[in-house]
């Protein structure tokens, strides 16, 4: 979350006239994230998430709000979209679309351990066999071709070491086959920031937002990639957590050996994935009142990492059948 348009709470007091969540009470900019402009909204009612949306325009945001609304019925911890007196879930502020959601308890971790890896397993499985139902469908928006478009346009900005690497991972997904593997609605965003625990209890699951269809493995690597990463400097999975969340999952929706082979590959992409996001971020900044950065270097780490390991990566226990 981050705020690139400000608010003011006269702004956002008329602005909730349109719903039936009472007065305005407290208006609250949160610094966290990198897409969107996010502020807590308290109410007489209760408390909430306001998003204003810098990057979508109306029309692509459906796909998002009915798929966190599907989500939510079907017992997933997510934040509850609320309709407008239109029934609209989706308003205007500030001359840009904007939702507000249910604002849901608990804290995001800095550390994560066994516990928590298997509960984000868990959790990731319920969301895959949740969304099967889904009735919307969009493919993922920062899948392979977005990657190799957005490399083009990084190449000529970075230092020679940077270029060959990014040249040589970008050649070597071209050549790995994925569409054979598990497809559906994935989060593609499971950071620590973006899950929120009560102990050892998931008790909220955010953003959304780059959610799409594609290999559902991508999501598992996107997450052990975050969660399961060991202290060192390189990248370097931990063993434990990694086969709790893998195991977690796999009692959830069964894992392949197709997918066991496509794991090693998948683990790179997904570095690639939030490196190449990184760079972009670094070499082309947006303004904003409270914007984070994220440092690109530690996702180049983690993809070496996974390149020095090759196939060494740790799998199910036991393998999958």
């Amino acid at each position: 979350m981050s705020v690139f348009t400000p608010l003011t709470p006269d702004q956002v007091g008329s602005w909730l006239k349109r719903y039936s969540l009472g007065a305005l009470e407290r208006l609250e900019g949160v610094a966290e994230g990198l897409q969107n402009s996010n502020f807590f909204v308290d109410t007489v009612h209760g408390r909430y998430v306001l998003t204003v949306f810098e990057q979508f325009n109306r029309e692509e945001l459906p796909f998002f709000v009915n798929l966190m609304a599907h989500l939510a019925r079907h017992g997933i911890p997510c934040p509850t979209p609320i309709a407008n007196r239109d029934n609209e879930y989706v308003g205007e502020i500030a001359g840009k679309p904007a939702i507000i959601v249910t604002r849901l308890g608990g804290r995001s971790l800095t550390q994560a351990g066994v516990a928590h890896c298997a509960a984000i397993g868990t959790l990731l499985g319920d969301l895959h066999v949740a969304a099967q139902s889904c009735g919307v469908r969009q493919k993922h928006q920062r899948g392979a071709a977005w990657r190799r478009e957005t490399a083009k346009q990084l190449l000529p900005l970075l230092a020679a070491d940077d270029a060959a690497l990014l040249r040589d991972e970008i050649r070597h997904e071209a050549q790995q086959v994925s569409g054979e593997l598990p497809r559906g609605i994935i989060h593609a965003d499971l950071f620590r920031d973006n899950v929120l625990f009560d102990g050892e209890r998931v008790s909220g699951l955010l953003d959304f937002y780059f959610a799409g269809v594609d290999a559902l493995l991508f999501d598992l690597a996107v997450a052990a990639n975050d969660w399961c990463r060991g202290a060192e400097e390189g990248g370097e999975l931990d063993a434990a957590r990694t086969v709790a969340l893998l195991n977690a999952y796999h009692a959830v929706r069964p894992l392949s050996e197709r997918e066991h082979l496509a794991w090693p590959a998948m683990l790179r992409a997904a570095a690639l994935r939030f490196w190449l996001s990184r760079l972009l971020d670094a070499h082309r900044p947006r303004t904003g009142e409270l914007v984070a950065r994220r440092d690109p270097d530690e996702y180049r780490r983690l993809l070496r990492g996974h390149i020095a390991a090759n196939r060494r990566q740790v799998w199910i226990d036991p393998p999958a059948a």
